[in-house]
């Protein structure tokens, strides 16, 4: 069994965030998220970038019921992708939804490279599918300066919790 220095769930977030990062101009994409990809924040300020993803915990993790073999749990992990950009003043939401579009396709890349043969999701032993919501796109409100968008996503996954550094067992 391999040892890491991240428990599993951080080692899936990371991957998450890493994979949102390769949404660049490089690669085809109008945006350019290489270092804009922060993980467990939710508060961002005007010196923050202007186009930016967050990689955070559903709060509500509704279904949340494991199902255990000894030590080792599969629960559905469920996350929120959201996504901040700056506006067009005549239609506000516009840019956010490119933005939201980019995201689902780059996650729709890794459902289907998995799809084709591998068999973890974003690189992590014990991530076994990966479900995409259908999104949420909203204007400048209370909770944001300018547009943004949240993306459920939810991960089954399997996890040891006798060891939360270490790989499930075969």
């Amino acid at each position: 069994m391999t040892t890491y220095t991240d428990p599993f769930r951080l080692r899936v977030q990371k991957a998450l965030a890493e994979l949102l990062e390769t949404i660049t101009t490089d690669n085809g994409y109008q945006f350019d998220l290489a270092g804009k990809v922060f993980r467990g924040r939710n508060v961002f300020g005007d010196t923050d970038p202007k186009e930016m993803l967050a990689v955070l915990e559903d709060p509500e993790m509704k279904n949340i019921l494991p199902v255990a073999e000894g030590n080792v749990v599969a629960y559905d992990y469920q996350l929120l992708v959201q996504g901040w950009t700056r506006d067009d003043k005549t239609h506000p939401t516009d840019r956010a939804q490119h933005l939201l579009a980019a995201a689902k396709r780059r996650l729709g890349l890794e459902i289907r490279r998995v799809e084709d043969g591998r068999v973890d999701f974003l690189g992590v032993y014990g991530v076994a599918s990966m479900t995409l919501g259908i999104g949420v796109v909203r204007p400048a409100d209370d909770l944001s300066a300018s547009a943004y968008f949240w993306l459920p996503l939810t991960l089954r996954v399997a996890e040891d919790i006798s060891d939360p550094y270490g790989e499930v067992a075969d």
